[in-house]
């Protein structure tokens, strides 16, 4: 009997390093790898997983701590890498990846949906300083699972795209006030704060409830840094703004992340 819905794991989380598995019965993706080949390795290896089982990686934008890993890994595994034009543009006008395979080298736009076997996956722009940042929602069973940080804010036309997941990664990059005190330059300071920066705690938890409907049980958060954020802090940000609008949280589950932890693998 074919079983239903996806299974999931976030390998790492964080703003040194980004890493999610997806598998079906059909497919194993997964969404960047910011940490090194090695350490993928061995986070894949936590959850009872292999890297030569890995089919795809999906590539959200080109900043280091989504792609650290994604040269080795594609020529170690012969993986397929999938990004948006603009986004390979970036990737191979600087050399970020290393000597690729052009066989290996697959598209996916920005705004389209992609079915891998038996999983449908939707990118979706978001706001963030890199040439065309995407992110994923994936679909399956009438189950789906989104993916959202890098992201200075959410427009309507994004939570709408991503409304009613069963689970989510939302951002909860910094706290604001730590940020502004923090020993960060200012102009780094400004962009993390700017409309192509991060998402605080107070934004992601007004972008969770922008998008949470009856299917949602699971809000990770993700992202956090770990210089400007507190993972206490981060939690109690979203919990305090779910409970003040009636949303019970022993139904909709809040979940810490971790950069050098992976998470439990997941069913959807």
């Amino acid at each position: 009997m074919t079983e239903k819905g996806f299974k999931y794991a976030i390998l790492a989380s964080g703003s040194t390093g980004n890493a999610t598995y997806i598998e079906t019965e059909k497919r194993h993706i997964l969404v960047d790898a910011g940490l090194t080949a090695k350490k993928i390795e061995e986070a894949l290896a936590s959850i009872g997983r292999s890297a030569k089982d890995i089919d795809a990686i999906l590539i959200t934008h080109e900043h280091s701590d989504h792609i650290k890993g994604i040269g080795v890994l594609a020529r170690r595994y012969k993986m397929d890498l999938y990004a948006n034009d603009l986004t390979w543009a970036e990737l191979q006008s600087k050399n970020m990846l290393g000597k690729l395979d052009p066989a290996h080298i697959r598209t996916f736009q920005l705004g389209v949906t992609k079915t891998f076997d038996d999983i449908d996956v939707e990118s979706f722009g978001v706001s963030h300083d890199a040439a065309s940042p995407q992110f994923y929602r994936f679909m399956k069973d009438g189950k789906s699972f989104v993916i959202l940080t890098d992201t200075g804010y959410v427009s309507d036309r994004v939570a709408g795209t991503i409304e009613d997941a069963d689970a989510y990664i939302m951002e909860s990059n910094h706290d604001t006030e730590m940020l502004r005190m923090g020993s960060y330059p200012w102009r780094t300071k400004q962009r993390i704060l700017s409309d192509k920066g991060h998402l605080s705690n107070e934004d992601g938890a007004m972008a969770a409830l922008s998008v949470i409907g009856r299917h949602t049980k699971r809000i990770f958060l993700g992202h956090r840094s770990q210089h400007n954020n507190i993972k206490e802090l981060a939690h109690l940000t979203m919990e305090a703004n779910l409970q003040q609008h009636d949303i019970d949280t022993h139904i909709v589950q809040i979940i810490d992340t971790s950069h050098v932890q992976s998470s439990p693998l997941y069913q959807i």
